[in-house]
This record gives structure tokens, C-alpha cells and sequence, in this order.
């Protein structure tokens, strides 16, 4: 997989923790979703709409879609990059995400999320993208 194609991403490195690994001594898979959450944050924050702001603003975006495909494991101590790129905001968000070994640039995993913007007031689901989010893109 090539790496995707947006003007708006971001991304984080990690270490992979000890208290991270199962059994048999590699990333327990769960763990994935807490980094893509690092990365998926700070793609949020780049473009000052992260969960406060998105609070703020009267809107939940919880996640409804969550893939991943493991290609490689992760290891105990492994520098990673955790990347999150903004593939859609129309209707909803997209987020792609890679996670390379740093010091080869190997891809180990990838996997995307989808989220809905929820108006908090009435819990319903808007089926528009709210202003306030293509403000913040830069898209209105």
C-alpha cells in the first residue's frame, strides 16, 4: 500500500511498552486502537478541532467504522510512526492510518476509521458536515 494522498495529516512516534505485549511477546492487537487514537488526535489538533473543540462546538463524532489489517507485529522497545491521514469530511471522517517501523520505513499495519458528527443536544446524527469542521479545513 502506497502511502495516502491528503493535504491534511499527521503523525506520532511511539516505543512500544513493555506492559503492551501478550503472551507470546508482540504488540497485543488491542493496543492498535489506543495508536491510532495518538495519531487520529493529533491530526485533530493540527487543524484545532479536537474532542474539546468538537465538544465546543456541539458535536460528538464518535467512531462507527474501525479496520485494521496486520502486516507485521510490533515488538517490545520497536520505534514506530503511527501516521493518520484525513481522506474524507464530507458527511463524515476517514482517516487512513500507517504504522512504519522508523528505522527501515517498513509498513507494519494499516487501517482507517470512519466517524459521524452527532449533534449533542438531540443525540441525532447530522447527515450534513456541520460548518464548523469545513471552517476549520478551510473548505467553506
Amino acid at each position: 500500500m502506497r502511502t495516502p494522498k491528503s493535504q491534511w495529516q499527521q503523525s506520532v512516534e511511539l516505543r512500544i511498552p513493555f506492559h503492551d505485549l501478550d503472551p507470546l511477546e508482540i504488540c497485543w492487537h488491542g493496543h492498535y486502537v489506543r495508536y491510532f487514537e495518538l495519531a487520529r488526535t493529533a491530526l485533530l489538533q493540527s487543524i484545532d478541532y479536537d474532542y474539546p473543540k468538537m465538544r465546543e462546538s456541539g458535536y460528538a463524532w464518535p467512531v462507527i467504522e474501525f479496520f485494521i489489517r496486520y502486516a507485521q507485529p510490533l515488538f517490545y522497545q520497536q520505534r514506530v510512526q503511527v501516521e493518520a491521514y484525513l481522506m474524507e469530511w464530507e458527511n463524515r471522517l476517514k482517516i487512513d492510518y500507517l504504522i512504519r517501523d522508523v528505522e527501515s520505513g517498513r509498513r507494519l499495519t494499516r487501517g482507517h476509521t470512519v466517524q459521524v458528527a452527532v449533534e449533542m443536544q438531540t443525540r441525532e446524527m447530522s447527515l450534513v458536515t456541520p460548518a464548523v469542521l469545513l471552517e476549520k479545513l478551510g473548505v467553506k
